[in-house]
């Protein structure tokens, strides 16, 4: 580089060109000039703002920030419908850390939309986890996703019981090792999680210390749970995976004559049970290549015998592969039975249950477990579940339950936009939600100008107009209504594929959130 260009570039860098007021872009389709607009009222979620207009109908927001469980007396302090305004929109925006919090500021629309005053900052929301007293906020935080779910427990539903790791990569307390199926020896929280099955929607989470995976640590605020129900909502029955199928799981809920259905081990009792019936006929059609008997097993440990269902399926592949080492630096290596002969090679599980179904019946019962599944892969994946981590264990507990509270909220949202198919944020998320928003103040009236950026435009607009007008419709009735009716008009508007067309029956409790 020659001396006088050298000069020149040193300059260039050196200069502070921010506020450049002849800022030309030269693109592919011409120069086009830049202005930085600091100050406009514009955010990149515009369409949020129908989602606000579901808060305001449905008094949720409200309800949530006047119990807020802390008062702060200075003047100089952040204001609690600041405080939840931010941490929602936060967990709204698929925020895992509090750093995240700051990219909240440039939205001069939403917050104001909400009624705040200002985005707090990541700072704020932090010493305020802190400062909140945790049986109090946990009870806080509980009555109003008792308040979200309950008026849909007054028709059938499943309950579906789950405990998933989340990694941790500090020193926060419960960061112990534990089991950890995708990363093992990498110390953990663990979520024992309650979920209406198929509904996706969040009962309850206990987050514990890494090493507190096991059901036995699931049943004290599965019953405490269950307990406080009315004898009317409580479940069809209880689904859980092979952790759960445990003599002192299924005898609470026998005491209770609530019906379960498990997975049980492959333990030694359960392989002669396989055995024994692998040879006999009259197998039953259990769906999707599967076939199934029942039976009844009694396990080391139990106290009586219990109906199980042994459900089978032929394996597809001719090859069945065998690893061994071989005698080369203990090198794996594979021999190859060949399945071409007569020989049937099935793979075989054993659930237990009190339900009196047939066969067909208990095994898709059981597949249909695997949407739950994917609610966790959501939650962690897309959520706030595998962030927010702070030192202590409480706040941990604060914001996994608040983060279960918002997801409720938006997945009933969605549902309420469109109702025959749910999305997950992934793709609810742009869908829904991603719009680019201005401010516009003209002759004293305020509008909203959108800017849909999505490939399905058409289809957002439709479903958004649509769920505005259900709103609108039911908030014409609002004060002949109870603030649980109109919930519960919102939930059978959300609800209206399952439901075909009729309103959710009335909750079997009055529940009020002042």
């Amino acid at each position: 580089m020659s001396k006088e260009l050298s000069e020149v570039f040193n300059s260039f860098i050196n200069e502070e060109s921010e506020n450049d007021p002849s800022l030309i872009l030269d693109s592919f389709d011409g120069k086009i000039a830049v202005d930085w607009e600091d100050d406009s009222p514009v955010t990149p979620y515009g369409n949020l703002s129908f989602f606000i207009e579901y808060l305001k109908v449905s008094g949720l927001f409200y309800a949530l920030v006047s119990d807020f469980p802390l008062n702060y007396t200075s003047n100089s302090s952040s204001k609690p419908r600041d405080l939840i305004g931010t941490a929602m929109l936060s967990i709204l925006s698929g925020h895992k850390r509090y750093a995240h919090i700051t990219s909240l500021r440039n939205d001069k629309v939403n917050p104001a939309l909400l009624g705040m005053s200002k985005i707090c900052s990541e700072d704020a929301i932090r010493r305020c986890c802190k400062k909140l007293e945790e049986e109090g906020t946990m009870s806080w935080i509980k009555n109003h996703l008792d308040f979200c779910y309950r008026p849909l427990l007054s028709e059938d539903w499943i309950l579906d019981v789950d405990t998933t790791v989340k990694c941790l990569y500090g020193k926060q307390e419960g960061s112990v090792v534990g089991y950890n199926p995708t990363k093992p020896g990498r110390p953990s929280h663990t979520y024992h999680t309650y979920m209406i099955a198929n509904l996706r929607i969040i009962l309850g989470v206990d987050v514990l210390p890494g090493n507190q995976n096991h059901s036995t640590y699931t049943r004290p605020g599965l019953f405490d749970f269950l307990d406080k129900l009315p004898e009317a909502t409580l479940p069809s029955f209880i689904r859980g995976d092979i952790g759960f199928g445990t003599d002192g799981i299924m005898k609470e809920c026998e005491s209770r004559n609530i019906n379960y259905l498990f997975k049980l081990r492959c333990s030694k009792n359960a392989k002669s049970l396989i055995s024994k019936l692998m040879s006999q006929k009259d197998w039953e059609y259990a769906g999707q290549g599967w076939e199934g008997r029942k039976s009844f097993l009694k396990l080391s440990g139990w106290d009586k015998e219990r109906n199980v269902v042994v459900i089978r399926r032929l394996l597809k592949d001719k090859d069945i592969g065998i690893s061994h080492k071989s005698s080369k630096a203990g090198q794996a290596s594979f021999d190859f039975i060949d399945n071409c002969s007569a020989t049937n090679l099935y793979e075989y599980a054993v659930l237990v249950t009190s339900l009196p179904d047939e066969v067909l019946t208990v095994a898709q019962h059981y597949r249909d477990r695997a949407d739950s599944e994917n609610a966790f892969d959501e939650l962690k994946n897309q959520w706030g579940w595998s962030g927010f981590v702070t030192k202590d264990l409480k706040r941990c507990r604060i914001m996994a339950n608040l983060t279960a509270l918002f997801y409720n909220w938006w997945s009933l949202f969605s549902r309420l936009c469109i109702p025959d198919k749910r999305h997950e944020a992934i793709t609810g998320r742009p869908l829904l939600m991603v719009s680019v928003g201005r401010i516009v103040n003209h002759a004293r009236k305020k509008t909203l100008k959108l800017s849909v950026i999505h490939g399905s435009t058409k289809k957002a607009k439709q479903a958004l107009v649509k769920a505005h007008a259900l709103l609108k419709n039911i908030s014409q009735y609002a004060e002949q209504l109870t603030k649980l009716e109109i919930w519960r008009h919102i939930l059978s508007a959300a609800m209206r594929f399952f439901l075909k067309g009729r309103l959710l029956k009335p909750p079997a409790k009055k529940i009020e959130v002042a």
